[in-house]
């Protein structure tokens, strides 16, 4: 039995770095030091010139990443604070000066959906699913700074069926949008992987630098202030209840409150 505890694994080969969530147990569920592992090797990513390319995974063939370990949503029950902090480590990820490649094999679902679409590009297995399902889980909500990544990447109608009627969406359908690069074979798609980091790694460094940090700080850009929406929703009774409800293995018992 794998004893090791959840974390976040770096891999330097090359020009290219390897980042894999690894916590297989819980579908590679983040927990908080894996939030905070992944914002520290974001920032040295982006201050180590070698690097050009990183590879984001999740351990096995089952997530991605299935989003946040609920338990932590707990001490959070009482304000915002959680989407604030998240926020400044996707920063780190959606302003890495490099490409950045997600190999997506099973679930990529809440925090996993974010992590997928804060990448560049995004392979994945044709089994996939992925969504935000916290309407029919938590009940908690997105930053505008999410909500802006997102909409930018899957259009609103699809954003809405994510959000609105939490459905998981296929991966074929998500190729067809364009939000997928490519879809691959499972015993394939590292070699897929690697051969598109390859072809990216011989192209000019500071032209994709200057070309992703610039569509981020538009995204990023004329943000509307969503203070009370977020306190609104995290200091709500029914976000009590979708924590409580998932925690004990129910169904949650909306209230509207």
């Amino acid at each position: 039995m794998n004893s090791t505890p959840p974390c976040v694994d770096l891999v330097l080969d090359g020009q290219i770095a390897s980042i894999t969530f690894n916590n297989p147990a819980a579908r590679n569920a983040l927990t908080w030091p894996m939030y905070e592992e992944l914002k520290h090797i974001c920032d040295s990513l982006a201050n180590n010139p070698a690097i050009r390319v990183a590879i984001f995974r999740g351990a096995g063939d089952k997530a991605f990443v299935s989003g946040s370990d609920i338990e932590q949503f707990v001490a959070l029950q009482e304000d915002e604070a959680y989407e604030v902090a998240v926020d400044a480590i996707f920063h780190s990820l959606q302003h890495l000066p490099i490409p950045t490649i997600a190999v997506i094999e099973g679930l990529a679902v809440g925090s996993g959906l974010l992590i997928a679409t804060a990448c560049d590009f995004r392979i994945s297995t044709a089994d996939a699913k992925f969504g935000i399902p916290i309407a029919r889980t938590l009940g908690n909500g997105l930053s505008p700074n999410n909500v802006s990544w997102l909409t930018a990447h899957l259009g609103v109608p699809m954003f809405k069926r994510m959000l609105l009627s939490a459905e998981l969406i296929k991966a074929p359908e998500l190729l067809d949008l364009g939000y997928l690069y490519q879809l691959a074979l499972a015993t394939e798609i590292t070699e897929q992987a690697n051969a598109l980091a390859n072809k990216l790694v011989t192209l000019a460094p500071i032209t994709q630098k200057s070309s992703k940090l610039s569509l981020a700080r538009l995204l990023e850009s004329n943000l509307p202030d969503c203070t009370a929406l977020m306190r609104e929703t995290y200091n709500s009774a029914d976000f009590k209840e979708g924590v409580n409800a998932f925690l004990a293995g129910r169904p949650p018992k909306w209230l509207g409150k």
